[in-house]
């Protein structure tokens, strides 16, 4: 039996000669013709559940895109300053210089000093990215290093963001650096929310070629033994701030920096290991809902899902520290300007 309404596309154009509905269904018929005696092939119903499951995964996906710029849309921003203090030109998918920043100001709801919570906070972690498709470059900045601030004269290079905000850090960063250095974005990492991403993530996981135990603050203490250690998002933020380790007193800002890049890693490897994709999956849209608002950036939606793109292709090779020649009596770190210039160049590839 046929039913020989036309359809939506047949009622708003005239039919050609050959391209009625009854033309098409005879094609479609003669296409599974078959010959006398033998019934019609049919494919195996595995085939038809593949199919389904794949199409459930992209509509999976899709939807966690769509709440991923979502996201991204209502999550708060950077300054105009800020903004304004960044350079032109540079793309996410060719290359593009990225700076983040970690503040160390609390949540008011962690049991601290209350100067932490709402005193003027400083950059606790300084890390320049230089991103593009299947490429990232990466330098830690050791916050102590001793930076000409615009304004204010010689400090420490943490205390720009202190004293004015992400536009201030960005300057003094592209003068302390040197070398033709542009920064084209900035990203504030958030200590509130960033433990909800590492959360939603399911965790990370961490393996230590030596213990780390450390004096207490923020009122709790890390004490984690050689080996591989499962984290939480509060418990992965803390091991990242550890700046005394009892286990190596010899340790200094370097280590911490590496803490912290151990940290990065272990968030990419979470999201990139098949052996993390079943789990991953199932969390997407948690993720992706958790993603941009563990930071506040000048990137929309699409830029941000561009640079994400590009860390996870970019593979997890190792980051750059930028180190130090000698101490200060007021203990800030002297960088030599060839130093400087030779990481801009690694920086830049």
């Amino acid at each position: 039996m046929y039913r020989a309404g036309p359809g939506l596309l047949d009622r708003l154009r005239a039919p050609a000669p050959g391209r009625g509905p009854l033309d098409r269904l005879r094609r479609k018929q003669s296409k599974r013709a078959e010959p006398p005696g033998v019934e019609p092939r049919r494919r195996p119903r595995g085939w038809r559940i593949v199919k389904w499951i794949a199409a459930a995964v992209v509509a999976w996906i899709l939807i966690s895109f769509v709440v991923f710029l979502v996201s991204a849309a209502t999550a708060p921003g950077v300054s105009d300053s800020a903004k304004s203090a960044l350079a032109s030109g540079g793309s996410l998918a060719t290359g593009s210089t990225v700076l983040i920043i970690g503040s160390d100001q609390r949540p008011a709801n962690w049991h601290v000093q209350q100067s932490a919570k709402s005193g003027p906070s400083r950059s606790d972690s300084i890390l320049l990215l230089h991103v593009g498709v299947g490429s990232v470059h990466r330098l830690s900045i050791l916050r102590d290093s001793s930076a000409q601030i615009p304004g204010h004269g010689v400090g420490r290079i943490n205390s720009a963001y202190a004293l004015g905000g992400a536009a201030l850090a960005i300057k003094t960063i592209e003068g302390f650096m040197g070398n033709g250095l542009r920064i084209n974005h900035v990203m504030i990492v958030s200590f509130t929310n960033f433990p909800k991403l590492i959360d939603a993530m399911g965790g990370i996981y961490v393996t230590l070629d030596n213990c780390v135990q450390s004096n207490s603050f923020d009122g709790q203490q890390v004490n984690l033994s050689k080996g591989e250690h499962h984290l939480g998002g509060r418990a992965a933020l803390e091991f990242s701030r550890v700046r005394e380790n009892r286990c190596n007193p010899r340790e200094d800002d370097r280590a911490r920096a590496a803490r912290q890049q151990k940290v990065l890693s272990a968030m990419r490897s979470r999201v990139v290991s098949p052996l993390n994709w079943p789990s991953s999956l199932v969390r997407l849209p948690v993720i992706s809902w958790a993603a941009p608002r563990a930071l506040r950036s000048d990137m929309g939606g699409p830029g941000l899902a561009t640079l994400f793109t590009d860390l996870l292709t970019g593979g997890g090779g190792k980051t750059d520290v930028l180190g130090f020649d000698s101490i200060n009596p007021d203990g800030t770190l002297n960088v030599s300007d060839s130093a400087k210039a030779k990481a801009v160049r690694q920086l830049q590839g």
